[in-house]
């Protein structure tokens, strides 16, 4: 919700030293442990060799070039992948994380509210800002109020975004700052909730947010710089070698390319911005920077909320609450013109829809406006626009993704979280449609794999843990949570590899280990292939490479 944080705190310097990349050698021969290809006619290979930072050769020990010239990596057994990208995240987000209050993993109120006593003593000036926070699993089973941070942080303009983003909630000084009352009217697309006298909770929900925008401190150019070293570094340990970047502020588009040409991006980037700066992208087109590791090309629109603050728009009303079916958050009206000029200009269409209305409402748009503008005037042939999160479809919506074609960008992990409210949210009927990467896939439809951080912790071994169990991380699944839509293996690394380079337009150039692509490679202590799925996300990952450059090697 909340992009331009405060400025930088003292952490700051040791993560963007940290994060900072080293200057390795780009030929390398890597051997010792498995080397999975993501090639079915090669699947597996014992050494890999990378001149000038392309894949030079590929197969068994026995043929491999010598290594003369060559940094050798011995893998000591742990298992390497082809570069694995997370296909949705908001970078910025994962550096800010760092650097401001983070409620992640808050077993309850109080524990959150203890977290922001703390950080209140620690921090005892300006507007606190946080995140991460999901009610949920609490106890408490509710949201935060304006009572809860009043009582943790007394007099304080606080601001906490819930960790999906589409809801935060304030402080009575930041409700009087803003202006917020009894009389004040929720913004389109947004909701205030409020007590039963009519009085503000401190929750505002998607659209309501703006209000408050104004209170957010503005972060400095060296600020926000640190936070993206901070989230690069954070990924660069994860294993990831590339992020596709929702909601990128097309503001900082020029400071991530002059970070790409001063060598301070170890990671490919590829950048989805913001509807409201759609015009400025499609006026210039798509636009690249450091041989391809910052590329901008997409626009990210949002069609409704969530489904966790009941945001997501349904056709039906919510199980657990029948007064409401979720906000829709655009319009055909609003959409229409830019969807239209988006095929003119070739920019990619990225859509947000969560509900099953409101997956509809968008492949409907898609469809109209595919058809409206004749193909003679599309720039690229095959335009590869994506639906993000498609976490709610009605069956009978299915054929848009499969006919039109539609991408469906989804987060595995989404669905092992949301176990736990989903059918209440929603009835169980409607789960037949619910996070359905196996039926999308066995129609043909390219499911490209993501996080969603910060919404998420942000860890490839869990997303594809998520993908191949479909349960939580103690096992738990539950007797209606639809078993028959994990998926195999196989397929589980291709959405985190293969995919996401088709959906970003360079599948010729990464997702495989294949001779003459750019060397990008994951390695992990365990074999996802074969480890039990309750292991997966006990591994970690012990080697990251971006174009033959070693960003991350474990100790």
């Amino acid at each position: 919700m909340i992009r331009s944080l405060m400025k930088a705190l003292p952490l700051a310097a040791a993560l963007m030293a940290a994060a900072a990349p080293a200057a390795f050698a780009q030929n390398l021969l890597i051997r010792g442990g498995t080397i999975h290809t993501g090639v079915e006619a090669q699947p597996t290979a014992e050494v890999v060799t990378v001149r000038d930072g392309r894949i030079a050769y590929v197969g068994a020990a026995a043929g491999a070039p010598s290594a003369e010239g060559l940094e050798v990596v011995d893998l000591k057994g742990a298992t390497l992948f082809p570069g694995f990208t997370d296909g949705h995240a908001h970078l910025d987000g994962i550096g800010w994380r760092e650097m401001t209050l983070n409620l992640e993993g808050s077993a309850s109120v109080v524990e959150a509210m203890a977290r922001l006593s703390d950080w209140a003593r620690a921090h005892p000036e300006g507007v606190i800002v946080g995140r991460g926070w999901i009610e949920t699993h609490w106890p408490e089973k509710r949201f935060l109020t304006a009572a809860d941070l009043d009582a943790a942080a007394p007099g304080r303009v606080v601001l906490l975004s819930r960790a999906d983003g589409h809801a935060v909630a304030v402080s009575s000084a930041a409700l009087s700052a803003a202006r917020i009352d009894a009389a004040t009217l929720a913004p389109s697309g947004g909701e205030i909730l409020k007590d039963a006298d009519g009085q503000p909770t401190g929750l505002l929900v998607d659209g309501a947010m703006v209000l408050v925008e104004p209170l957010t401190p503005q972060a400095d150019a060296a600020a926000t710089r640190a936070a993206y070293r901070a989230g690069f570094g954070v990924y660069a340990r994860y294993g990831w070698t590339g992020v596709h970047f929702m909601s990128a502020p097309w503001k900082d588009v020029p400071l991530m390319e002059a970070m790409a040409r001063d060598g301070e991006v170890p990671l490919r980037v590829y950048n989805s911005i913001d509807m409201g700066d759609a015009r400025a992208l499609m006026a210039g087109g798509p636009r690249d920077a450091g041989d391809g590791r910052i590329i901008t090309r997409a626009i990210k629109f949002y069609a409704d909320g969530a489904l966790g603050s009941r945001g997501a728009k349904l056709f039906q009303p919510y199980s657990d609450r029948p007064d409401t079916s979720g906000l829709m958050l655009a319009s055909r009206e609003t959409v229409m013109p830019l969807y239209q000029e988006a095929l003119r200009s070739g920019v990619q269409i990225a859509t947000h829809a969560i509900g099953d209305q409101g997956n509809h409402e968008v492949a409907a748009w898609y469809e109209e406006a595919l058809r409206s503008v004749p193909k003679a005037e599309w720039k690229l042939a095959d335009p590869r626009w994506r639906i993000e999160h498609a976490q709610i479809i009605r069956p009978s919506d299915y054929h848009y993704f499969d006919e039109l074609p539609i991408i469906a960008s989804m987060q595995p992990s989404h669905a092992i979280g949301d176990l736990h409210f989903a059918a209440d949210r929603l009835g169980d009927a409607r789960l037949d449609g619910a996070y359905a990467w196996h039926t999308l896939v066995d129609r043909g439809v390219i499911v490209v794999g993501g996080s969603d951080a910060p919404v998420e912790r942000g860890d490839p071994l869990i997303e594809f843990y998520a993908a191949v169990a479909r349960r939580d991380l103690n096992g738990f699944q539950g007797p209606d949570w639809r078993p028959n839509e994990a998926v195999d293996r196989a397929t589980a690394l291709k959405m985190f590899t293969l995919w996401p380079a088709y959906a970003s337009f360079r599948e010729k150039e990464l997702g495989t280990i294949e001779l003459g692509k750019r060397a990008d490679f994951t390695a992990f202590n365990i074999d996802l292939m074969t480890v039990p799925a309750a292991d997966i996300p006990k591994g970690r990952a012990v080697l990251t490479v971006v174009d033959g450059q070693v960003v991350y090697r474990a100790d």
